[in-house]
């Protein structure tokens, strides 16, 4: 299932006007791969992919994902075995890749990575989740502070290089009341608080970190369209999700942006992921 956002416009692979880009938190490869995930990617439209929550090494991975026919891979994995860990499959070689940005406490953390194609960097992020009152959610904090600092560094140098940026992945922090389905019980949860909703803010503020949610932007008044559901209760079957993972883009891209949507899947039982893939599509 499709929650399409947007104005309809032709998709085809970026090799003309049109740029497609995926992001999906994928709850470790492996077991996505036995679920569907090897399907899926077989289908997609996709022109780059961004994954997160890969949890695995390259060599751990089953040869139909890790070095898929028609993608270039870049994987890169935690320094902690079996946690977080980011890739980014695109159809054309990079020009560049970095791992990391920056930091020397985040960036064996497998939770940045980002290539230089033409026109556009494109960087798959996994924002740590947190956890209210433990140092998990310091360690959050940190990490916005930093991520912030490079995001506005990293909108200069592109844009010298005569480059767009997206940045698409899990931010595990959802903006407005309209992203979560259940935002009053979770005000006090991380992923919700004030001061992580404040920081996002600055990302998308015209004046500090100058990016744009794309998927608002084509639809600002829409609840949701949700991504992420606990596999706790019937959260998927009530739809009492959130919607954390995003697009942020440069306004010079995300201006160009004619459609996202959201592959929500039909049933619990045909998920291979907590979470579903989001996808933005712009008119280059």
């Amino acid at each position: 299932m499709r929650v399409d956002v947007g104005r309809t416009f032709p998709v085809c692979r970026y090799r003309g006007r049109v740029l497609t880009v995926t992001t999906v938190n994928v709850n470790g490869l492996r077991a996505a791969s036995k679920k569907g995930f090897v399907e899926w990617l077989a289908e997609t439209s996709a022109d780059v992919l961004c994954l997160q929550e890969v949890r695995a090494e390259a060599q751990q991975l089953p040869d139909e994902v890790r070095e898929p026919e028609g993608w270039h891979v870049v994987h890169a994995p935690a320094a902690a075995k079996g946690r977080a860990g980011v890739s980014l499959y695109t159809r054309r070689a990079p020009e560049r890749v970095q791992v990391g940005f920056g930091s020397a406490e985040f960036d064996t953390s497998g939770r940045y990575v980002e290539v230089d194609l033409p026109g556009v960097v494109v960087a798959s992020l996994y924002l740590p989740s947190g956890e209210v009152g433990t140092d998990r959610q310091d360690e959050k904090i940190r990490f916005m502070d930093e991520f912030l600092t490079y995001l506005k560094k990293l909108r200069v140098r592109a844009a010298a290089d005569g480059r767009e940026v997206v940045v698409c992945g899990d931010w595990n922090i959802a903006h407005r009341e309209a992203d979560l389905k259940n935002w009053k019980s979770n005000k006090k949860n991380s992923g919700f608080l004030p001061e992580e909703r404040e920081w996002l803010g600055r990302v998308l503020d015209d004046a500090d970190g100058g990016y744009v949610d794309v998927v608002r932007a084509l639809h600002p008044e829409a609840e949701g369209p949700y991504s992420w559901w606990s596999y706790r209760g019937r959260a998927f079957d009530n739809d009492s999700g959130w919607r954390i993972d995003l697009a942020v883009a440069t306004p010079g891209l995300a201006g160009k942006a004619v459609k996202a949507y959201v592959e929500r899947a039909a049933t619990h039982a045909e998920r291979w992921s907590d979470h579903a893939p989001v996808t933005t599509v712009y008119d280059l």
